[in-house]
């Protein structure tokens, strides 16, 4: 006669696990933790990375105005003057503002954008641009010495109401009046607002503007609006929408923060595997009890509904304390870091933290999807075990005469290298992420395959110790549990092996970058200012110096949703550029007549532009631009979004600029650098020295390499993060199963095996346990670490890199990581052979 089915209902699924948990509250616990302190991460970079997104983008609304439409300069020269009434005559045009934007500097060397306003028309267009008087200070609007100044600008300057104050660019040096402050500048914006007929004129700027706003007619379709004003714009300018402006502040750090939340989640799913390995350990040491549920008559979706609970309690409490850790931590690091956590992306006052309750919950979501994943196999194998078997049963739950199978591990594998061959998705490697994630989980589910396979060869060897037989022997025999004890080892070392590989890659690639484009032996950089000739001519008379080269640079904006690209004249030998340009593949011949540039890697990736190709860039005296020649590509790590390089002949002539903002000084042999330095900043008006720098390259290089440890610096701590989880995993399943096994050990006792030799055995088996982690981990992160070489870097920063492997690191860290196994299962056996051996194989139901 079959028994009735019995689906046990809530309150019995709730007895049940209240018992596990107070039996064992430390395996919860702790796998609750794993899937808070990812959720902790992962909230807590969202919540940095949105919060300083927030200040950039009030930051630039505030500068821009409330204008519908812009319409801005491309280049550096701005446009013609007369476009502006002709945009003011455009159907569904209500007013205009024009606008001229100039880099200045203070006499201290504090940067100031200094803006120049017609106040009657920005009053109707941008009226919250508009200085207010302070005090009793009236006077004219027009005033040609008044300057209104930001908060922020004031402090910097060090300037105060109704007195004077010097601003700088290039050359030219005007002096003005603090007459009012800009209330409604936003923190950290250093602003200078003035009319713009006298900026014109003092700055040299007659006849050009640099932007104009638009504030378009009610009910008037704005893409109509735009439309009419792109098509009436020359080259030199572009029409300007709030999306593409919202789209071009995003792509400033968007791969950057992406890249950061997709490391923290790494440490979610960490931790899911963490969930995972204790949910199978409290399975396997329950499958007695279970499989007497299932001869009493409970079903088998009530104990998969059991296990399932289990795990989404476990989620949802360590999701919602990852909510508050992670709150917490974007508060700490926003005082510490700033907003752009060293990425150097952002800069100005410490933002506000942003909370909103949308990415609360989908945060809150992941953390408890990531523990339902890593109890939904535990739950299966709960409901598929045979009770018959399983009621006496307490070993493992695979045949140790089965040999593992290894088809969904490959699966996995394959998927995720086929996905690793997939293009980028709106500029972001997603499938590279999801390469990463398919791989890490293939390489997970081979961990049983692969450690029969490593095991193999030592069985049935003579001579061995009793204690390493004996661990060989458990290891052979419990495939499913070494498995479970060796997800978290494998997960944790292919992370650190892939990130270690992927950051020492990219660093030694940076290194070498930097002894290529500093062959000099003394560098100059002037910041709000630039080298005229004349001044050029002077450095390369000072005595010891044998040569100097100077560089020019300014920024084009080719899209208006894109950042801006760095425009560089240099000293370039167009028959050989290699000799001052770090140069990928070879440099094609310069068609006669033509003007050659030489585009930077992240300029090919993000234009599409290819050697051999002719461009248009939005400088020189052509209608429709000056047509280019692409010669070549270079290297650049220091501009992400993109740079052109062209001689600094061809540039004196497209820009109209002959000053320079660098120089590279070659001494003559015998020569004392640090003579020539001194002479070099005796050239240099004491007035004008706070935004002058004058280094050897050493300096250059340490300084470069710092700033880029600093940007990785986040990277290394979730790095260190999702090892830690990892090693808690391994502690756990490690201790796990050592307290599982009191009764094979009260057996061994009974025989006669030796206290200190079960110690010694269960030591042997965590040390094989983390060396064949640490092969398994070792060889899938170097698999995965050329995914992010060759695939998440250039798809994401538009950078190609040298694989590096950092030997010496990953020696020490294997080492560290088989000793801490051992060391944990050492612990864990002390405590479980001090029961008393005959207590120890007593039948007590």
């Amino acid at each position: 006669m079959r028994p009735e089915r019995i689906s046990s209902g809530p309150l019995a699924r709730w007895w049940m696990m209240r018992g596990e948990w107070r039996a064992y509250p430390a395996r919860a616990v702790l796998a609750g933790l794993a899937i808070a302190v990812g959720v902790a991460l992962g909230f807590a970079v969202h919540l940095i990375n949105a919060s300083a997104l927030n200040e950039f983008a009030s930051a630039i609304s505030a500068v821009n105005g409330e204008a519908d439409l812009q319409v801005r300069a491309a280049g550096p020269n701005g446009f013609e003057e007369a476009l502006y009434p002709r945009l003011a005559r455009t159907p569904g045009v209500a007013h205009v503002s024009p606008v001229v934007e100039i880099a200045a500097h203070a006499h201290n060397g504090a940067s100031v954008r200094l803006i120049g306003l017609d106040v009657l028309r920005a009053a109707a267009v941008t009226p919250a641009l508009l200085g207010q008087r302070a005090g009793a200070m009236g006077g004219d609007p027009f005033d040609s010495q008044g300057v209104f100044l930001s908060p922020t600008a004031l402090a910097a300057t060090g300037a105060r109401l109704g007195e004077p104050l010097v601003l700088a660019a290039g050359v030219r040096q005007v002096g003005f009046v603090v007459r009012g402050v800009l209330a409604a500048a936003p923190q950290g914006q250093s602003l200078a607002v003035a009319d713009i007929a006298q900026v014109q004129w003092r700055f040299a700027r007659l006849g050009t503007l640099d932007r104009v706003d638009l504030r378009i007619d009610q009910g008037a379709d704005p893409r109509d609006v735009a439309a009419r004003v792109a098509g009436m714009l020359p080259a030199s300018a572009q029409v300007v929408t709030q999306q593409a402006q919202a789209r071009r502040s995003d792509a400033l750090s968007r791969a950057y923060r992406v890249n950061l939340d997709m490391l923290a989640l790494m440490a979610l799913m960490t931790g899911g595997f963490l969930v995972y390995s204790a949910q199978s350990l409290a399975v396997s040491r329950r499958r007695p009890q279970f499989a007497l549920l299932r001869v009493l008559g409970v079903e088998r979706s009530a104990l998969l509904r059991l296990v399932v609970a289990e795990a989404a309690i476990v989620g949802t409490l360590g999701a919602l304390a990852g909510l508050a850790l992670g709150a917490g931590l974007a508060e700490a690091a926003l005082r510490v870091f700033g907003g752009d956590l060293g990425g150097g992306y952002f800069s100005g006052e410490r933002p506000r933290l942003a909370l909103t309750p949308g990415p609360a919950l989908i945060f809150l979501a992941l953390g408890i999807a990531a523990a339902l994943l890593g109890g939904l196999l535990p739950a299966r194998e709960a409901g598929r075990a045979a009770p018959a078997v399983a009621l006496k049963n307490l070993g493992d739950a695979v045949d140790p005469n089965r040999r593992p199978a290894v088809d969904l591990a490959l699966t996995l594998l394959l998927a995720g290298a086929a996905a690793a061959m997939a293009p980028a998705v709106r500029g972001l490697p997603v499938f590279g992420y999801l390469s990463i994630a398919l791989m890490l989980a293939g390489g997970v589910a081979a961990t049983p395959w692969l450690a029969r396979g490593l095991l193999g060869p030592l069985q049935g060897r003579a001579g061995r110790a009793p204690v390493i037989d004996l661990a060989l022997k458990r290891l052979w025999g419990a495939p499913s549990q070494a498995g479970v004890a060796l997800c978290s080892i494998v997960a944790s070392t292919s992370l650190v092996v892939a990130m270690a590989v992927m950051v020492a890659s990219f660093r030694g690639s940076v290194d070498e970058w930097l002894l290529q484009v500093l062959p000099a032996d003394i560098y100059m950089r002037v910041e709000g200012a630039s080298f005229e000739p004349a001044a050029q001519a002077r450095i390369a008379a000072v005595p010891g110096v044998a040569h100097a080269a100077f560089l020019g640079q300014t920024s084009l904006r080719l899209a208006p949703d894109r950042p801006e690209v760095a425009l560089i004249g240099q000293t370039i030998d167009p028959r050989a550029p290699g000799r001052t340009l770090p140069m990928i593949g070879e440099s094609q011949a310069v068609p006669k007549g033509v003007t050659p540039v030489w585009v930077s890697e992240p300029a090919q990736w993000i234009y599409g532009y290819r050697p051999g190709q002719q461009i248009t860039l939005p400088i020189g005296h052509r209608a429709g631009g000056e047509p280019l020649f692409v010669a070549g590509v270079w290297r650049d790590y220091a501009r992400q979004h993109g740079a052109v390089a062209l001689t600094s002949d061809d540039y004196t002539r497209l820009t109209g600029d002959a000053g320079r903002t660098g120089a590279s000084i070659e001494l003559a042999p015998g020569a004392s650098a640090d003579r020539v330095i001194g002479a070099l900043k005796a050239l240099v008006p004491a007035a004008g020295r706070d935004g002058l720098t004058i280094a050897r390259p050493s300096v250059l290089r340490a300084a470069a390499l710092a700033t880029f440890d600093r940007s990785f610096a986040v990277t290394y701590l979730l790095e260190a993060v999702a090892v830690l989880v990892g090693l808690a995993g391994v502690a756990a399943a490690l201790s796990a199963q050592t307290l599982a096994r009191t009764k094979e050990f009260g057996m061994l006792r009974h025989i006669g095996v030796l206290r200190r030799q079960i110690i010694g055995m269960l030591a042997t088996e965590g040390a094989l346990l983390g060396l064949i982690g640490v092969i398994a981990g070792a060889s899938l992160g170097l698999v995965m670490s050329q995914v992010l070489i060759h695939v998440v870097n250039p798809q994401s920063f538009h950078w190609t890199m040298q694989t590096r492997v950092p030997w010496g690191l990953l020696a020490g860290f294997a080492a560290a990581l088989i000793a801490c196994a051992a060391a944990t299962a050492l612990v864990a056996g002390r405590r479980a052979v001090s029961r008393d051996a005959v207590q120890a194989v007593r039948e007590d139901w």
